[in-house]
């Protein structure tokens, strides 16, 4: 039996994960967050809830993968208790990474496309207002054959960069495109605190303004910082299980877990120290959401001097963080092949380039030939449906899967996760958080999990006078949690 590829270094290992966990969430999500929730006193909960539930369940999903040597396709059945359940999980997390890539392999190809098309001057033309490039958006979104295009591109390449191997190709490719990152970030960000009338911007991102955080409900900042911290290590899908599985016992997962949540952490805060003095240099609102990256950015880079060098480096910035994330992900995808049906690796590439891009299709034509179909209501699209599947649920319940699978006595156990997390040089586990993390972070996320449905359908069902909707919406929320506790109590235990 052919041994398992293992990561050539420990630089690689931290550099693959966290190229995993740095994705549009930091880049994107968490500038315009950090503007709407009011800049420094959001961060500063956002850091508290990243160590207080990202950083235990990101060492359960390494714990996982290393001790199985497996993805998740395979590791729960591996390490369960016999005449247990934990490995139909597994189906669930195979269909959480399918997801993903259905709409995030399109995003990636929106950010390199923006990259190319600053590099090439489209928003260089004069004094362009919001409704122009908009316009610009809105033309990309209603073109399938250039969302195709450029989605096959992210799609083609990346599956290209796994089909080298471990070593030859996701590890080293990676630390590439993570050094060029990190290059890339820092020299943006100085740029950009150094424009005319970014100080303010850096007050407001840097400052703490309490009273500016209960402007915006206490209440609202704490479980935006709380979701955003918990979503933003793409944990729960086994995404990073799968690398655990390439790691070696010479360091305890402890310090590593650290090591690339310091890295993930970095980059969203750069990423905000980049947008946000920007926003405030040229007047515009750092609260404008999801469209301040296609919308608002590019028009602040059509009025800086050199915009068009400084809007091709952030679009390739962009495009880093999109890819690593994707070859990651495309990585978990490739080892369920392996797995499960014992597939060469250049073989189950060569099947799910076909079948991702089959699987993307739905997104790209839901904003365009298929933008009648909106299966969350009115305004909502295909990739508005994916994006909830994975977001709302998958992650969280499969986190919270992660979680009691290593804390309960019916799961593999305190004991074995604790052998396995403190196993190798490093920094260990601490024991006293037991009872944290069986009780206290499955509460939290179920709060999460529960408040994201309220959310999204609550303002929908009281538009509409339709209790019904949000009835309906609950009771399947209820039904997902429900069969994570099939999952976790159901079967028999057997020795």
């Amino acid at each position: 039996m052919k041994s398992r590829e293992k990561f050539g270094s420990r630089l690689g290992f931290i550099l693959v994960s966290a190229g995993c966990a740095i994705g549009l969430g930091n880049v994107w999500k968490f500038p315009y967050m950090t503007g709407k929730y009011g800049g420094a006193a959001f961060i500063l909960i956002y850091l508290a809830f990243l160590v207080l539930m990202g950083w235990p369940i990101m060492v359960c999903e390494f714990a996982v993968g290393r001790s199985s040597q497996k993805s998740c396709a395979a590791s729960f059945k591996i390490l369960e208790p016999k005449g247990t359940r934990w490995h139909h999980y597994g189906w669930f997390g195979m269909a959480g990474n399918y997801l993903l890539m259905m709409f995030y392999t399109m995003v990636a190809g929106w950010m390199m496309f923006y990259c190319f098309r600053c590099a090439r001057g489209d928003f260089n033309s004069g004094a362009m207002d919001a409704q122009a490039v908009a316009g610009k958006f809105n033309d990309m979104l209603s073109s399938p054959a250039v969302l195709i295009f450029w989605m096959v591109i992210a799609i083609l390449l990346s599956f290209g960069i796994c089909a080298l191997g471990v070593r030859k190709g996701v590890e080293r490719i990676t630390k590439i495109m993570m050094t060029a990152l990190l290059a890339l970030i820092m020299v943006l960000a100085i740029h950009s605190v150094r424009l005319p009338g970014a100080l303010e911007g850096i007050k407001f991102y840097l400052v703490p303004d309490f009273q500016k955080m209960k402007e915006n409900g206490i209440g609202n900042v704490v479980f935006g910082a709380m979701s955003q911290a918990f979503f933003t290590l793409s944990l729960g899908i086994g995404a990073m299980a799968i690398f655990g599985s390439y790691l070696d016992k010479e360091r305890s997962l402890t310090g590593e877990a650290v090591s690339i949540g310091i890295l993930d952490t970095f980059v969203a805060l750069m990423s905000g120290l980049i947008i946000i003095p920007a926003c405030f240099a040229f007047g515009v609102e750092p609260d404008a959401g999801p469209s301040l990256i296609f919308i608002t950015l590019p028009r602040i880079f059509n009025q800086m001097a050199g915009g068009r060098l400084w809007g091709t480096l952030f679009f390739l910035f962009l495009s880093f963080a999109a890819l690593s994330t994707v070859i990651a992900v495309f990585e978990n995808i490739i080892s369920f092949a392996i797995d499960l049906f014992g597939m060469s690796r250049q073989k189950a590439v060569g099947m799910n380039i076909v079948l991702v891009t089959l699987l993307s299709l739905p997104a790209v034509l839901g904003f365009n030939v298929l933008s009648d179909i909106q299966p969350l209501g009115a305004g909502t699209g295909i990739m508005d449906l994916e994006d909830f599947l994975v977001s709302n649920n998958l992650l969280p319940l499969g986190s919270l899967v992660y979680l009691m699978f290593c804390t309960q006595r019916r799961g593999w156990g305190w004991q074995n996760f604790i052998s396995e997390a403190n196993a190798g040089k490093g920094s260990k586990f601490p024991l006293f958080v037991r009872g944290y993390m069986t009780f206290v972070i499955p509460a939290l996320i179920v709060v999460i999990y529960l408040k994201g449905y309220w959310d999204m359908f609550a303002p929908k069902a009281a538009a509409e006078n339709n209790p019904l909707l949000l009835g309906g919406w609950m009771l399947v929320a209820a039904a997902f949690l429900g069969l994570i506790g099939w999952f976790a109590f159901g079967g028999k235990r057997t020795k």
